[in-house]
């Protein structure tokens, strides 16, 4: 039978006594009035939980059924907002004010008595494995971090909700909040003044959590742990389970789960005083709560800030992520304030990048690009590590490859990118590029889609004509399309990530700016008069569509071995293959006709 919360009050109170307490010190003990107290107290003697003034045997069995039995930190995801010191280490891992915010929330549910603890893992799981024997904790990964949100991570241990602690790694408690009987399940909330992007709750009878909006003003929001009862997670394991199953739910949140079945499950809002509950998001939020960190901090990436730009690290403020994927991390940063504020964009190579970029040619392609002036924000590249500092261009749109006056600036980029006598030690073709998909692609299987050997016969027997043309090789951007441009506020034009910049066919880059910014006939005939500065002749002509042919069959084979792998390529994949398909007749045409005809 449910105790009365103010009987289950004055017992954990006495519980936690080692000696006789009075009724006043019970009173401030439990926040209840002298007169709750002494009728609790009366009721417990009664129903023989108080003896004498002291918790009985049979008091303290009653407090069994509300002992918190274990605790989940979340640790597994990317903390993409915290970058870039996310790209080295985990948030759950930063030192603030001189503790590891995991470390210090393990200790405060250890002081709790809740020992039993449960830590999930992911991005960088590695990190946390130290955890285990330091202090005793369990640790279980997630494989799926980077596809799915916290909810799969709770549903990876769902067998083990019950009187349960749910917890996030980065989160800092001023006060432990942590007890060792709880009365419910609640969500721990704090005030928030003015307006805020929180999950704000409202609620009804006894504090039960009614609604929750995202976002809101003046309200109490959802910040920090949870508790789960043994009624709450008894009731919400099937809710969980069903909804993760469910196609379409990779980026939902736990409570996501909650609200949407806010009727079913019983939750109150637990209001905690003033700010002594703090998640960090960002690393601005970090600084403002412990201005020592970003001096104190032990990070290679402001070293590297720092090196390269020689300011302090006092003065690097205002991150926050730009891109995140498994090429390149990349974050906006600021230095200086006011009128001496600048802006800068960090890229940190992602995993294993250094065996698929070569960074020397790429480092090499930045500085002939800003020496050609076609690249105003590169600053610098290390080599060996993969790190680049550039200028953050603010307002930045990408080019519109289908204006008219944008294509001639694009067009004559490329010429003066192609017209330098430098060259670099990496070399791209794409028939090879192709070719290599599909050996990948064959040993899943013999390539039985209709018409793929003929397409791939007439790409062969066209490379081998167009080879004949005598083109030299030259230093392309070779990832040379509309999105890789920046336009600033002065009409100044960009050309960035050089990656895959390298020694290839004068006409590839049309090749892949035809397919990728998908121009239509008349559209890539224009670029071409723009490259050329005149009506191309039929050699040039001719050469330059086989490219065309080649950057769609290229990547229509790629797109096919990452179909093969379970990615979803979506209509890119008929693109691609409509750029080869459509003109692979017409352009052999032109070599093999003589007359320069078109072949319709």
């Amino acid at each position: 039978m449910a105790l009365p919360r103010s009987m289950f009050k004055v017992l954990v109170a006495l519980a936690q006594s080692d000696a006789r307490v009075t009724q006043r010190q019970l009173s401030a003990a439990t926040g209840l009035s002298l007169g709750a107290v002494n009728s609790a107290l009366r009721d417990a003697e009664d129903a023989g939980f108080v003896e004498d003034g002291l918790l009985s045997i049979d008091g303290l069995t009653s407090l069994a059924p509300y002992e918190a039995r274990n605790a989940v930190i979340m640790a597994a995801g990317l903390s993409s907002r915290l970058a870039p010191i996310s790209y080295e280490k985990p948030k759950g891992l930063l030192r603030v004010r001189g503790e590891v915010l995991i470390e210090r929330q393990i200790r405060q549910l250890q002081e709790a008595g809740v020992t039993d603890i449960t830590v999930v893992v992911g991005y960088k799981k590695e990190y946390f494995f130290y955890l285990a024997s330091k202090f005793g904790v369990r640790i279980k990964v997630n494989p799926h971090y980077a596809t799915r949100n916290n909810s799969y991570t709770l549903w990876l241990v769902r067998d083990r909700l019950d009187n349960t602690y749910v917890c996030s790694s980065d989160d800092y408690f001023e006060k432990n909040p942590f007890e060792h009987y709880v009365y419910e399940a609640y969500y721990a909330t704090q005030y928030v003044s003015g307006a805020t992007d929180e999950w704000c709750v409202s609620t009804g009878p006894r504090g039960r959590i009614a609604e929750v909006s995202v976002g809101g003003s003046d309200a109490w929001a959802m910040l920090g742990h949870a508790y789960f009862d043994r009624a709450f997670s008894t009731a919400f394991v099937p809710i969980l389970d069903a909804a993760v199953r469910k196609p379409g739910t990779e980026d939902m949140l736990w409570e996501d789960v909650f609200c949407d079945n806010v009727s079913e499950l019983r939750m109150v809002a637990r209001h905690y005083p003033g700010a002594c509950i703090h998640e960090f998001d960002t690393l601005d939020q970090v600084s403002g709560f412990d201005p020592a960190f970003i001096e104190n901090v032990d990070s290679r990436i402001f070293d590297n800030i720092v090196s390269v730009l020689g300011c302090d690290k006092s003065q690097i403020h205002s991150f926050y992520p730009l891109k995140q994927g498994l090429t390149n991390l990349s974050c906006h940063f600021s230095v200086g304030e006011g009128a001496d504020e600048r802006e800068y964009v960090y890229r940190h190579p992602g995993l294993g990048t250094e065996k698929m970029v070569d960074r020397a040619a790429e480092e090499a392609g930045l500085r002939l690009a800003r020496d050609l002036g076609l690249d105003s924000t590169f600053i610098y590249e290390d080599q060996r590590q993969g790190w680049k500092i550039s200028r953050f261009v603010r307002n930045a749109r990408p080019l519109d490859p289908h204006d008219p006056a944008q294509l001639r600036r694009a067009m004559q980029m490329c010429r003066r990118l192609h017209g330098s006598a430098a060259t670099l030690n990496r070399r791209f073709d794409f028939v090879e590029e192709g070719l290599g998909y599909e050996r990948l692609l064959a040993e899943r299987g013999p390539i039985e889609i209709p018409g793929y050997g003929e397409l791939r016969e007439k790409v062969l027997r066209l490379k081998g004509l167009a080879e004949q043309d005598g083109f030299s090789r030259c230093v392309s951007h070779n990832d040379f399309f509309h999105l890789n441009f920046l336009v600033d506020e002065q009409d100044e034009y960009s050309l960035i990530d050089w990656e895959y910049a390298g020694m290839s066919d004068e006409a590839s880059d049309f090749g892949t700016f035809t397919v990728c910014c998908e121009l239509s006939r008349a559209e890539a005939e224009g670029a071409l008069r723009h490259y050329f500065g005149r009506t191309p002749t039929m050699r040039e002509r001719r050469h330059f569509w086989s490219y065309v042919v080649f950057a769609g069959w290229c990547w229509y084979v790629w797109s096919l071995e990452k179909e093969a792998e379970g990615d979803n390529v979506g209509e890119w994949l008929l693109v691609y293959y409509r750029y080869a398909q459509d003109n692979v007749d017409r352009v052999l045409g032109w070599y093999e006709g003589g007359d320069g005809r078109e072949v319709s």
